[in-house]
């Protein structure tokens, strides 16, 4: 007589990601939902989930949203305990019509679209050097833009000052305009539109030189780092530390064989 074994249940997880709460869901091979939860956004919240999920059965894979923002850290501790971590996307606001807004649905249909195979895309990693330069260039980048608005700002309000002062910075370069408005003296109690001009120029120009240090901290990390994690790519014609940390951004660092 043949005998039947039973295999155990394989679970798909689905995990609707927020700033403070994560919900999830469990479900079969065949898409039966077998329960949803919710749990916090802590240490403790990530092995609450995991430790949930397989008491369900052995954990195939899980389907998390937002695996770059608010769930990097519940992606980071799966795949750290064996868990195949696969992003997937919002529900399209079609879906979304017919169904509502419900943060049980999302966590559902993050799984279902775990067991139908459609989301293929593995999360960043989120730790080591590659993390440490994605870190240092969006302070990088947010930086630069601050930088730039200063300086408009600054042009913009050289423009309208009243008209001796805008005469006396009018034909100035950049580097002698900052330093000027730099030196600026103004009353405390002096309200003025000319003093109130001359300390709004001054206060910009200090903003400008305040990210210029910044800036100059944050490329001297970058290029450590990048020399550290990357040296090969810093050895590639025409690749300097700015250009391998995007490089390092984007997927580890390494460089092709034959480069």
């Amino acid at each position: 007589m043949t005998t039947m074994t039973s295999t155990p249940r394989v679970v798909a997880g689905g995990v609707d990601t927020h700033l403070d709460i994560h919900v999830a869901s469990a479900l079969d091979h065949l898409g039966g939902v077998l329960g949803t939860a919710s749990f916090p956004t802590t240490s403790a919240g990530y092995v609450e989930l995991l430790k949930w999920l397989r008491q369900h059965g052995p954990v195939d894979r899980v389907g998390v949203e937002g695996t770059g923002s608010y769930g990097s850290g519940l992606a980071q501790h799966l795949q750290a305990h064996g868990v195949t971590v696969v992003e997937v996307s919002r529900p399209s606001r079609q879906v979304r019509r017919r169904h509502g807004k419900s943060d049980l649905i999302d966590a559902i249909a993050a799984a279902r679209a775990v067991l139908a195979g459609e989301p293929t895309t593995v999360p960043k990693s989120h730790d080591g050097s590659i993390e440490a330069l994605r870190t240092l260039k969006l302070l990088q980048r947010s930086a630069s833009k601050a930088r730039v608005v200063a300086l408009n700002q600054l042009h913009n309000l050289v423009v309208t000052a009243p008209n001796d002062l805008r005469a006396r910075l009018r034909d100035h370069d950049r580097k002698t305009l900052l330093a000027t408005c730099m030196a600026f003296r103004v009353r405390p109690d002096d309200d003025t539109l000319d003093a109130i001009t001359r300390f709004s120029l001054r206060e910009l120009a200090h903003r400008v030189a305040h990210l210029d240090h910044q800036l100059d901290r944050t490329t001297l990390r970058l290029a450590r780092l990048t020399r550290t994690s990357a040296p090969q790519l810093l050895e590639i014609k025409g690749v300097g530390p700015d250009v391998a940390s995007m490089r390092g951004e984007v997927r580890l660092l390494r460089v092709p064989s034959g480069a």
